[in-house]
């Protein structure tokens, strides 16, 4: 049966494209081990260490006692993580990886959701203010008796691409943006907005980059993510019991971890959630490459199969009814997809999905009913 035709106003007179292709991928069937082509969709490899771990400075500020940690993922410059802890506590402690965002914003990473050693720049104020209201989420966590780790990722902060080695084409564009990326602070220092404005264009030739490597932007992040786990996995002041957390690209981060790091105890994605239909003529323009590896869709999987792929392991999603990024309808499907694969895998009640009011958002409230779902699952018996 043909599918009814629909305009899409992104697409124009190519709408009949978009309804062809659906209706080549409607009666594909997915793989019978998804777990398996996840990870080979996403290269994921059994020797994911840090390589050259050094400490390069520590603090204690406001109860938290915090070190600047750098480790080598293989390639490009070193990735700089903070991490936090309780002053003087005894015994190992349950670890949470705090993943930050994407936001548009790519000068900072570890900074958007962590405090560090140093002031908070205005532009990072004023993003927590939008989407975390006004708190540094990893500090609180930590706070609450967690070792929390975060790390810059691919692209942000101290892995980001220098804004002069970018090709000039980029450099133009950055120069004459009269708006700034979404999620980037009115005020903000010239550098700063310049820089999110050409990276919001370099992203799109680091894919190309990753198409001709054999590989993905999904796929690189997600191997960053894991480097991360295993660099807490192995320290003596962390049990076995971790979990991650984080809001849009950093739920994203989550959902990517969770899909291919067997070791992970459990996770919380935030305001990033939908069946892939749903973001048809809606939201594709908003969204990153993280949230669209090649060949997920021709295996015959969609974005939430790939969040659930390893039930009946806890997993906490968090919806935005009036998230901008995100139809209403595409996060219900989701939810509804996700919630049938923990019943077909005889755990429905590891299985969280809460729907907020508001917008793209992980609030205070959010934050609570997150950080207490993760103490439940990381404070007990061993897996």
């Amino acid at each position: 049966m043909p599918l009814s035709p629909r305009h899409y106003e992104h697409l124009g007179s190519y709408s009949d494209w978009a309804d062809w292709n659906l209706l080549r991928l409607a009666n594909r069937p997915p793989g019978k081990d998804a777990c398996a082509d996840i990870d080979d969709l996403l290269d994921v490899r059994a020797d994911e260490q840090p390589a050259d771990v050094r400490v390069e400075r520590s603090w204690v500020r406001d109860g938290l006692a915090g070190e600047e940690l750098s480790w080598s993922v293989g390639y490009g410059p070193r990735t700089r993580a903070w991490l936090l802890k309780p002053v003087g506590a005894a015994g190992p402690l349950p670890a949470v990886l705090g993943l930050h965002g994407h936001d548009g914003v790519k000068f900072y990473g570890k900074e958007k959701i962590a405090d560090g050693p140093d002031p908070v720049p205005p532009a990072v104020t004023a993003l927590r203010g939008d989407l975390y209201e006004g708190r540094a989420f990893a500090n609180a966590l930590a706070a609450e008796g967690n070792v929390v780790l975060v790390t810059d990722v691919f692209g942000w902060g101290s892995r980001r691409f220098p804004l002069a080695e970018m090709p000039p084409v980029l450099q133009r564009l950055a120069g004459t943006a009269d708006v700034l990326p979404e999620g980037s602070a009115d005020g903000a220092p010239e550098e700063f907005a310049r820089y999110n404005a050409a990276a919001y264009h370099h992203e799109h030739l680091v894919e190309k980059y990753c198409t001709l490597l054999g590989t993905t932007l999904a796929a690189v992040v997600s191997r960053e993510d894991r480097i991360a786990l295993s660099y807490l996995q192995s320290r003596p002041d962390v049990t076995d019991r971790i979990g991650c957390v984080g809001l849009s690209g950093g739920g994203c981060r989550a959902a990517l971890l969770a899909a291919t790091a067997d070791r992970l105890a459990a996770a919380v994605v935030v305001g990033m959630m939908s069946t892939y239909g749903e973001l048809l003529d809606h939201n594709v323009i908003s969204h990153t490459w993280m949230f669209l590896p090649a060949g997920l869709v021709r295996a015959g999987y969609d974005w939430p199969d790939l969040a659930a792929c390893r039930a009946p392991r806890p997993l906490f999603v968090q919806y935005n009814r009036a998230d901008p990024l995100f139809p209403l309808s595409g996060e219900q499907a989701a939810h509804e997809k996700i919630r049938a694969q923990y019943a077909e895998a005889g755990a429905v009640d590891a299985y969280r999905g809460e729907f907020y009011d508001g917008p793209h958002k992980f609030d205070l409230a959010m934050q609570a009913d997150a950080f207490g779902w993760l103490r439940d699952r990381l404070v007990g018996a061993p897996r």
